[in-house]
């Protein structure tokens, strides 16, 4: 029974909930179950709330006897990035210089998700500080498709746990790409959405300019539950967007029927040939769904995304100024070695990589005026073993070619939509993204659906877990 509810999808579980047909407790109780058996291998939570959970439950199911419902979460269990602030467990975002801070109020999306009915089981794992890599005291959860395949970076815990079936749906944060690579390498559905659309009030930051907070799921349609309640004005975060929020849900049987969608043969010719069948498949499919390709240029990005690491080193330096360097000792190598390159870059470098993001900005929105969506892939290759990641990290050009799909669209602030979209020849996963002018979440969300009413990627479970 546990890895069924499991590897339902969340508005199937929500559906059933309001129906009668299950409880809030049984299901919680399910995920529970299947956390204890798959937790000592998949080692994706920092915290679990079991009990808070079992409560939520009980609360949200006696309300349901009442009539009331909440909406499309209630009664779902969700898992949170541990950059998310909560009152009810530990928030370190990943790092040994928070280890045990209990913050005093509960970031902006936490409460937005438990208002409207969502079930927090815990705190999921990420890297340190939401960089490329765990402290070295707290162990890397392994991908549920393959113990020597990289998880991702950094939303690691979220993307194992929902690929395991773990939880429904789970916070994801992306600077550089950290919703879409978990969510490629573990067969997911992931909603980077326009920069200042989700508040990040009560969110640890790496870089404030770069971060976008978003939804990790299995489907289009559970993504967008998530992103209807995560996504609006706070006053608590005055980036926050207050463009009224649609009704995502409403709008994703909208389909693709005369959408244009642009490809970059330049820019997507550089990929593995795994990759590249996975693109002219995806092609083909939005064509088959009424979609018009258009061949279009992507203004330049390579110098831009050369510039990735030192924009985000500076912004990282100055949230890490409290502590460091009064507590270096206390810090990773990576994190620690980021923090360092932000102290040494001259304003001059980062006054040249503004510019470079001026120039990209203007150019996207004049090319996305011609086509309604960018087709590219989330990453170039093959899912890296972690031996090759382990090279990448000591060599920064082979992290910047894995960022040449992702980091240009968190310079732009663009949505991006990732989908699982086949796999390779070893049977992991190969995934595409939708990448849209700001606020087009919806015709995102509807392209995603509509490309899975007719693939069943995503319906795909890891093997070898049950």
């Amino acid at each position: 029974m546990a890895e069924e509810i499991g590897y339902a999808t969340l508005t199937e579980t929500s559906a059933r909930i309001a129906h009668g047909e299950i409880t809030a407790e049984a299901v919680t109780a399910a995920l529970l179950e299947r956390v204890a058996a798959l937790e000592p291998k998949v080692g994706a939570w920092s915290h679990l709330c079991g009990l808070r959970a079992m409560e939520q439950a009980a609360a949200l199911d006696a309300e349901r006897a009442r009539g009331i419902l909440r909406g499309p979460l209630h009664g779902v269990p969700l898992g949170l990035k541990d950059l998310c602030d909560t009152v009810f467990a530990p928030s370190t975002a990943g790092t040994k210089i928070m280890a045990g801070r209990i913050p005093a109020r509960n970031a902006t999306i936490v409460d937005r998700l438990e208002r409207a009915g969502a079930i927090s089981l815990g705190k999921l794992k990420m890297t340190e500080g939401a960089y490329t890599s765990h402290h070295p005291e707290d162990p890397a959860p392994l991908n549920p498709w393959g113990a020597d395949l990289w998880v991702g970076s950094s939303s690691t815990g979220s993307g194992a746990a929902v690929s395991a079936g773990m939880c429904f749906g789970a916070i994801g944060s992306d600077t550089g790409g950290s919703i879409r690579f978990p969510s490629a390498t573990c067969n997911l559905t992931g909603m980077k959405p326009t920069w200042g659309r989700v508040s990040r009030a009560g969110v640890f930051p790496l870089a404030d300019s770069l971060d976008h907070l978003g939804p990790m799921c299995r489907t289009p349609a559970d993504a967008a539950a998530m992103l209807q309640v995560m996504a609006g004005a706070d006053p608590a975060d005055p980036t926050a967007l207050v463009d009224p929020v649609p009704d995502y849900l409403a709008e994703i049987g909208a389909g693709l029927r005369g959408r244009v969608v642009g490809v970059d043969r330049a820019y997507v010719e550089a990929v593995e040939p795994d990759v590249a069948a996975a693109l002219r498949e995806m092609e083909r499919a939005l064509l088959d769904l009424g979609a018009r390709v258009r061949e279009v240029s992507l203004p330049p990005w390579e110098r831009l995304v050369a510039g990735w690491i030192a924009m985000c080193s500076v912004e990282t330096a100055h949230a890490h100024r409290a502590t460091y360097p009064a507590r270096k000792a206390e810090y990773g190598p990576a994190l620690a070695q980021l923090i360092e390159e932000g102290l040494a870059t001259t304003g001059a470098r980062i006054a040249e990589i503004v510019t470079l993001r001026l120039d990209f900005c203007g150019g996207l929105r004049a090319m996305l005026r011609d086509c309604d969506m960018l087709l590219c892939p989330a990453m170039p290759v093959r899912i890296p073993t972690l031996a090759a990641m382990a090279d990448y990290g000591a060599e920064p050009q082979r992290l910047l070619d894995i960022l040449r799909y992702t980091a240009p669209f968190d310079f732009s602030g663009s949505p991006a939509l990732t989908l699982p979209a086949g796999f390779d020849g070893a049977g992991a996963p190969v995934a595409m993204q939708l990448v849209g002018p700001h606020l087009s979440e919806s015709a995102l969300f509807a392209a995603g659906h509509a490309f899975q009413t007719i693939t069943d990627h995503h319906a795909r479970r890891p093997p070898g877990l049950g």
